[in-house]
């Protein structure tokens, strides 16, 4: 249980089933560099592409109405110690749109 990320709660129910819905949870550092786990070395590849997806989205509906040009500038995606992937984040918006239907 941790305070800043909700999970220490008198309301026990209503949190596992925001929890079990999908909450989404991510944060974002003094950079603006944005770290959150996707999934486990257990998840099958669709439900990475559906965890990706839906972090994406998450992070596209937060930008702020002030912010003006590119939003996303680049994607790295790796494991905990593994090396990173490069995703091309021209690419993103129509892909996000794209597995949203």
């Amino acid at each position: 249980p941790n305070p800043k990320v909700g999970t220490v709660t008198f309301d026990v129910r209503n949190t596992v089933k925001a929890v079990k819905a999908g909450k989404v949870e991510y944060r974002a550092d003094k950079f603006g560099i944005v770290h959150a786990p996707l999934g486990k070395t257990n998840f099958d590849k669709e439900k990475l592409l559906e965890n990706f997806t839906t972090l994406v989205d998450a992070i596209i509906k937060a930008k702020p109405s002030a912010a003006k040009g590119r939003y996303i500038r680049s994607i790295t995606i790796s494991s905990t110690m593994g090396p990173g992937v490069h995703i091309d984040p021209q690419k993103i918006d129509a892909w996000v749109e794209k597995q949203k239907k």
